[in-house]
């Protein structure tokens, strides 16, 4: 479905990424963990475009999107959904999911898309004339991620999702997204500082430190492994 071979990004000169290569299969669920500052939101960018990397390949469904530009990964289905929601604070939570449904394939299933997203997240029915900008912060992400949806991602990339969030609403996101892969039926790269959920959602994991993926594997071989234990899980 998608893979990145030895991909380096840098700003300034400095490498944010280092040679990374990360793969996903088709309706595969993948994490990424890691610390502040290790690449994760900067390994998405370069995925989706947004950000370019200096060296290394990036292929989706067997087409080389290297240098292809980020509205055309778009519209071959590559949904990202940054950190931090990132709605239109001065559209309604109707026109904020509206215009997540701007590609081809999308536009000619509006109502279908959208009685998708209402049921996963009831509240933006209620909202549905409300000022995205008025929204709480679980409901902006609620919204951030619905749009995301209506696009009909092919893979969709989620950046921290439960950035900023109470547990219980961080844990109803996870819950959505845990529906979204069951139901919805595509990959999913999930960048997540709650390692725990991270791991417990997902098929297979990177470990991203210092821009460099030190440890992969499936979920059972890295929830099992003592280094990812005391790094990320908490244990003793």
């Amino acid at each position: 479905m998608l893979e990145t071979k030895e991909i380096t990004t840098e700003y300034s000169g400095v490498k944010a990424l280092h040679k990374v290569s990360v793969a996903l299969r088709e309706d595969e669920f993948v994490s990424i963990i890691g610390p502040n500052g290790a690449g994760k939101s900067t390994l998405l960018k370069t995925i989706s475009g947004t950000t370019k990397c200096t060296s290394g390949e990036i292929t989706f469904m067997g087409t080389d999107i290297t240098r292809m530009k980020a509205y055309k990964r778009t519209g071959l289905g590559i949904i990202h959904i940054p950190e931090g929601r990132r709605v239109f604070p001065s559209l309604t939570v109707a026109e904020n999911l509206e215009l997540g449904a701007y590609r081809l394939e999308a536009r000619n299933s509006v109502a279908k898309n959208l009685e998708t997203v209402l049921r996963l997240f009831p509240i933006l029915k209620q909202r549905h004339n409300q000022f995205a900008g008025t929204l709480s912060g679980g409901e902006q992400q609620m919204l951030a991620i619905g749009r995301g949806l209506m696009a009909i991602p092919h893979f969709l990339m989620l950046d921290e999702p439960s950035l900023g969030l109470s547990p219980v609403l961080a844990d109803f996101i996870f819950e959505a997204i845990r529906e979204i892969r069951e139901t919805l039926k595509f990959s999913i790269l999930l960048v997540e500082q709650r390692a725990v959920e991270a791991l417990e959602f997902c098929d297979r994991g990177y470990i991203l430190e210092s821009g460099r993926i030190t440890m992969s594997g499936d979920r059972e071989a890295l929830v099992g492994n003592p280094m990812i234990q005391k790094a990320y899980l908490g244990a003793v």
